[in-house]
């Protein structure tokens, strides 16, 4: 997906991406990198200023396009990926920082002057430049760290120290006192200038008054991971297009799996990078601490990784990647400036480290008072339900989400367990009613939300492929905690390739004979029915083959043996079917419609294993943070990192949510998100094990077993569960990417 969700901001991509096509095809571009180094403005500009494209988000007021930041995010991202030159990213971030003034003069000649077509630079704050106060006045002198679009820019917005304070002017570069010396910079499609100031005189009119230093620069971050967004997105298109159509030893490169893994893990790196610095500039314009997480979490997620994601995709290229000649290196070239360009990661790290200690980010979709009367009805059912409580456990664990009870009972009845179930099994939900059901639950944190465990990723085929009578009979009692289900797919010689299962399904008397072995049953123990695949026709291709059963787990010749966890406990089983009868009312469908069932089941799997990240798996790091200690400063890097990459997540989530709220179709989000989710977690494991040292050395004391081996020896179970990160990339690699099959 691009930065912009909405038809108006892909068409005004589309435009830039136009324009770019006609004015700068990468080849004339070639032609021009001495004049642009140079601070020259490309022949097109005033042709693109008259297009408004860079002036999206000025207000009308001034001559702008009265849009909005992410207007111009969109504009930003488009014009990278068509790697159009010249300093179109420093202006637009001079005339963001600029509107942080809006009630000071020099603010609306600053505007006025960028919306004319007046490119621009910002000298960011440090302790390079000083102000001191003269009659009528200030006095700036100093020389500053190279900056992008300096030598090109007709006016520059500067930060100055002033004593303990900074001051931001609006400088005339072409006055006394003033001088740009142009360096040789790495992005050659931009310059690069050095100011020195030498008692430049500021009139007080030329003073931006109210500019807030932090909102500056989470501006300018939120800007640049616009631009790096659209680099990374170029090198996904980039490396598809050759991987398709490269060939070697006979068969294109695209068909080698490491190749394929590779490219999708690519796709990956780009959707969350366009996630982070769309929240980035969604955050603009929300308290200043929600602005800094996000800032920060674009900086880690979409500036800074960004010349690595470029590299990756040029190795894939093999030696003509790393030729003057390929445009490749161009990309890599800007990336690397625009990584240069917001300083070191390790401070943004920290920065969100000492921020989401205690605060968190809130990426939820504001949703107003859209259906009121439907949330009026969700508040009813959850303060009745809060006046009830839950008189038994979970018959899958003992945890709060499986409880039952009359709490549970009246949530089940209300349809609110799994609302976007069809009634009466759930309410038909829309996503924005969805939403409005999550919400009203987060308003009531004592009450918690039930939980359907593995029986949310199998009544969805009971509802649409069982007779009423068997979903009249299994799917209340389930929804109110009484049944407990398992799910037998996979198989010793089987695993994920659910194609190649061997256990048999034979047509007898009223129903059908099974005969198998089952591995990795979550919950067989316990478990009153569970759904289980079988070949029921062997003469056939294999994925056509297959029947889709309910199983009663009582019935004769089902024997459970549970398979015993690193850690000791049991929670999943291998399960022997020797001549077990199931009638025919329990086969969902036809004998041979069991393969696209499965696949229906599996992807419920995926999205709710996604969903994880709702909870806070940095529990441990987190407290290490606030507790402080002589590794404090790595334990909150550490936590900066992993929070960035855990909120780019769910950013993905809300976008994906967004869209189709927006009425679009479904998007490969959930995959992504399982192969994200893998990375995140084991990027946790590793941290808090290494800043917990020693405690990994003892699991149990006499309190109970330790949280950091419980967690990590926990941490298996979710990394396979749902398709391993190569299944999950192989989906990515050939059905999103398009990539050959071997």
């Amino acid at each position: 997906m691009t930065l912009g969700l909405n038809p108006e901001q892909q068409q005004l991509a589309e435009a830039v991406a136009q324009f770019a096509a006609r004015h700068a095809p990468i080849e004339k571009t070639r032609a021009t990198f001495d004049a642009l180094g140079a601070g020259d403005l490309p022949q097109w500009w005033d042709e693109f200023v008259v297009n408004g494209f860079h002036a999206v988000h000025l207000p009308e007021s001034v001559g702008g396009q009265g849009g909005t930041l992410m207007d111009c995010a969109a504009v930003l991202e488009a014009a990278a990926t068509a790697l159009l030159p010249g300093p179109l990213l420093p202006t637009v971030i001079a005339g963001a920082v600029g509107s942080l003034a809006p009630d000071s003069p020099a603010a609306g000649g600053l505007l006025s002057r960028l919306a004319e077509g007046a490119p621009a630079a910002v000298v960011p704050p440090g302790d390079a430049l000083h102000a001191v106060p003269t009659p009528g006045g200030w006095s700036v002198s100093g020389t500053a760290d190279p900056a992008l679009g300096a030598c090109s820019a007709r006016v520059l917005v500067v930060a100055a120290r002033a004593g303990e304070r900074t001051l931001w002017f609006a400088l005339d570069p072409s006055r006394p006192g003033a001088g740009v010396e142009a360096l040789d910079g790495t992005d050659k499609t931009v310059d690069v200038g050095v100011l020195r100031l030498d008692d430049y005189v500021c009139e007080q009119d030329s003073v931006l008054a109210e500019i807030d230093d932090e909102r500056a620069r989470c501006l300018a971050v939120a800007l640049t991971a616009s631009a790096t967004s659209g680099i990374i997105r170029w090198c996904v298109d980039a490396v598809t297009a050759h991987l398709r159509t490269r060939e070697q030893f006979g068969r294109p490169i695209g068909t080698f799996q490491a190749l394929q893994h590779r490219a999708a893990t690519l796709l990956v790196d780009s959707e969350l990078a366009t996630s982070a610095a769309w929240d980035a500039v969604r955050a603009t314009s929300e308290n200043l601490v929600q602005s800094r997480i996000a800032a920060a979490g674009a900086a880690l997620i979409a500036v800074s990784p960004a010349p690595e994601l470029v590299l990756d995709a040029l190795t894939m290229f093999g030696a003509i990647g790393f030729t003057w000649e390929h445009d490749l290196h161009l990309y890599w070239r800007k990336a690397t400036s625009l990584a240069a360009s917001i300083g070191p990661a390790e401070r943004f790290a920290r920065s969100l480290g000492e921020l989401t200690r205690t605060e968190s980010r809130d990426v939820s979709v504001k949703l107003g008072d859209l259906d009121a009367e439907f949330r009026r009805m969700v508040a009813a059912v959850l303060d009745e339900a809060g006046t009830l409580h839950n008189d038994g456990p979970g018959r899958q664990g003992d945890h709060p989400n499986l409880a039952t009870g009359p709490q549970r009972t009246r949530i089940a009845e209300a349809g609110l367990i799994a609302p976007h179930w069809p009634p009466p099994w759930g309410l038909g939900a829309t996503q924005l009613q969805q939403l409005i059901i999550d919400e009203e639950f987060a308003k009531r944190p004592d009450l918690v939300r039930p939980s359907l465990g593995i029986a949310e990723w199998i009544l969805p085929t009971l509802i649409s492929a069982a007779p009423e009578h068997l979903k009249q009979r299994l799917i209340p009692p389930t929804q109110r905690g009484e049944l407990v289900w398992c799910q037998l797919f996979s198989e010793p010689g089987a695993g994920s390739d659910l194609a190649s299962l061997t256990c048999r399904a034979t047509r007898v008397d009223g129903g059908w004979r099974i005969n198998g072995h089952k591995i990795w049953t979550s919950s067989a123990h316990n478990a009153d029915f569970g759904a289980l695949l079988a070949r029921t026709d062997p003469g056939v291709a294999k994925h056509r083959g297959i029947g889709y059963f309910i199983v009663d787990m009582r019935s004769a010749g089902i024997d459970v043996q549970p398979i015993r966890w690193v850690n000791g406990e049991a929670h999943f089983n291998e399960v022997f079917l020797t001549d077990v009868f199931v009638p025919d009312e329990m086969l969902m469908g036809e004998p041979t419609d069991g393969w696209s069932l499965a696949i229906a089941t599996m992807a419920q799997e995926r999205v709710a294993i996604s969903g994880y990240v709702n909870s806070d798996r940095a529990g441990i790091l987190r407290r290490l943070a606030i507790d402080g200690g002589p590794d404090g400063d790595r334990v909150l890097t550490e936590l900066g990192r992993v929070d960035a990459y855990a909120n780019a997540i769910k950013v993905l989530a809300v976008r994906e949510v967004i869209r189709l709220l927006d009425g679009q179709a479904a998007g490969p989000a959930s995959s992504i998100a399982k192969v994200a989710m893998n990375v995140l977690l084991r990027r946790i494991s590793e941290a808090t094990l290494q800043l917990t040292a020693p405690a990994a050395m003892v699991e149990t004391t006499a309190e109970g077993r330790l949280p950091v081996v419980e967690q990590y020896f926990h941490l298996p179970a979710e990394l396979i569960g749902g398709g391993t990160k190569e299944i999950q990339l192989n989906i990515i690699a050939q059905m999103i990417l398009g990539l050959p099959r071997s």
